[in-house]
């Protein structure tokens, strides 16, 4: 049976924690911008000393800044620093300017061989992905049994096949989704399958293009903008299936953020990018699991504000789990190239692991 690691808190009666100083507080000069020699948060659990007392950065991201505000330590991106806001110097990790990283911080299996050298190591096309079947399989269970927040994260290749739109409509049916992030091609190129049967003019059931079929996804998008929303397209046009109509459907909330190159885009589109990004975020605060699909950008986006921790309502800690799902091996595994180092890459297309995980959930 799936269980969740224990977390193992630093002890703070050791000699180095006692001894540490304080951490240096000083206030940002001007707005949007923190003092020379600020301390940048990492993925992992970071606790500072202030009047004595270790304070954990409870709601934490990557390349941002701690700032001491009410009693607490709060992670602030540069954009977000106030002029005044107490920011926390220092770059050691080791207690020694009363800031500590808490790296290892998870109870996990004793390894079977401790061999220095061992071939297939790497996460490669090679590598036997099973095991990792079984035990998304279990982490999906567990965190629909538990409360969990599962955020996807989905590239527009989710919805070029007929029966990946039906399987990814059955996780969100069946309580497997809480959130989805994407683009406004993931929605486009989905509403276009439930519209006109095809995903940028080819058939989502053979693969075969449509005649003019590169019209379809303007059109599409067209219709939707026509309607004024999405929602309003799916009712007016009976859209009966595909990913956003069971978004639609079940109140699962889905994040579309816009890029340079968006056709149209959709009206529910962001097109501020840190609008975007704090809706992003909002999401990201409460996941305690991240499946990203076919998407190296959205996907590396959100690994950068995904700590390795979630701080529970009732004070406990738990890890995050994170997976990067890509016919590539490099794209599956750049993600811990950009320091989410904890993410796991399984490579392969999506539409096989989409069915594969609703087998194992036995949807």
């Amino acid at each position: 049976m799936f269980s969740i690691p224990k977390y193992i808190e630093p002890d703070f009666t050791e000699e180095r924690f006692q001894k540490a100083p304080n951490a240096t507080l000083v206030p940002a000069p001007v707005d949007k911008a923190a003092p020379k020699n600020f301390h940048a948060t990492s993925i992992f659990p970071e606790y500072f000393k202030v009047q004595g007392k270790w304070l954990l950065a409870e709601d934490s991201r990557m390349d941002s800044v701690p700032v001491y505000e009410n009693g607490k330590i709060y992670v602030r991106e540069f954009r977000n620093l106030r002029q005044g806001d107490l920011v926390v110097t220092g770059r050691t990790e080791d207690c020694s300017e009363g800031i500590y990283v808490h790296a290892n911080c998870f109870e996990t299996p004793e390894t079977k061989n401790n061999a220095t050298f061992a071939f297939r190591q790497s996460r490669s096309r090679e590598t036997g992905f099973s095991y990792d079947y079984k035990q998304i399989v279990e982490l999906l269970k567990y965190e629909r049994e538990h409360n969990g927040y599962v955020v996807w994260v989905l590239g527009p290749a989710c919805s070029f096949d007929a029966e990946a739109r039906k399987c990814y409509a059955k996780l969100i049916e069946n309580g497997y989704v809480s959130a989805i992030l994407a683009g406004n091609a993931l929605a486009t190129h989905d509403l276009e399958g439930g519209f006109l049967g095809t995903a940028l003019g080819t058939d989502i059931v053979d693969q075969a293009p449509h005649v003019d079929g590169h019209y379809n996804h303007l059109d599409t998008i067209n219709a939707i903008n026509t309607y004024g929303s999405i929602k309003a397209f799916i009712e007016g046009e009976n859209i009966q299936d595909g990913i956003i109509h069971a978004c639609v459907k079940n109140d699962v909330p889905f994040v579309l953020n816009g890029s340079i190159r968006d056709d149209g885009p959709l009206p529910e589109v962001y097109e501020h990018t840190y609008i975007g990004q704090d809706t992003i975020r909002s999401h990201v605060r409460k996941a305690t699991t991240v499946i990203g699909m076919a998407t190296v950008l959205h996907t590396i986006a959100t690994g950068n504000m995904t700590p390795t921790y979630r701080v529970l309502e009732d004070g406990s800690i738990r890890p995050v789990y994170f997976y990067m799902v890509d016919t590539s091996e490099f794209a599956a595994n750049k993600l811990g190239d950009r320091g989410s180092l904890a993410a796991k890459g399984i490579v392969t297309n999506v539409q096989d692991f989409l069915i594969n995980i609703c087998k194992g959930l036995g949807i």
